[in-house]
């Protein structure tokens, strides 16, 4: 059996077992077979779309309203997710500006197959524009 520590992992790009998800609980959902790639892993589109509802919602919170989606920066893939897994993503508000709200998300797997593993799979920034009635940019208010 091999062991790691946190250095380890996070020069790996992967999760130390005491490594917790940050930021808040946006979406939870279940990795299903529709889903699935010809090698039987779950399609990256499908994590980064579920990523990327998560971060809209909590967009959308932050900034009072309609957003729309206009960057993902630093997008990593670190471990596969399998049918079964139910993703979880959380989202943090790391910066607001004028008009836009950027959002970093953690996607995390909990593994079916070893009951009560929790292991990060993916993250990255996106960054959601604030958008009026009309679908123009809008003020993001300041609190």
């Amino acid at each position: 059996m091999t062991t790691h520590n946190a250095a380890d992992a996070a020069a790996s790009g992967a999760a130390a077992e005491d490594e917790q998800p940050r930021g808040e609980l946006a979406i939870r959902t279940l990795a299903m077979p529709a889903d699935t790639n010809p090698s039987g892993d779950i399609f990256g589109g499908w994590v980064m779309a579920q990523m990327d509802v998560a971060g809209g919602i909590t967009a959308a919170q932050r900034a009072g309203g309609r957003v729309a989606t206009v960057a993902v920066d630093g997008f990593i893939f670190h471990r596969p997710v399998y049918v079964g897994d139910v993703l979880c993503c959380y989202a943090e508000v790391i910066r607001v500006g004028n008009t836009s709200v950027a959002i970093r998300i953690e996607a995390w797997a909990l593994r079916q197959r070893a009951r009560d593993r929790r292991v990060r799979v993916t993250e990255g920034i996106f960054t959601f524009v604030a958008l009026d009635e009309h679908g123009n940019k809008r003020p993001v208010p300041k609190s």
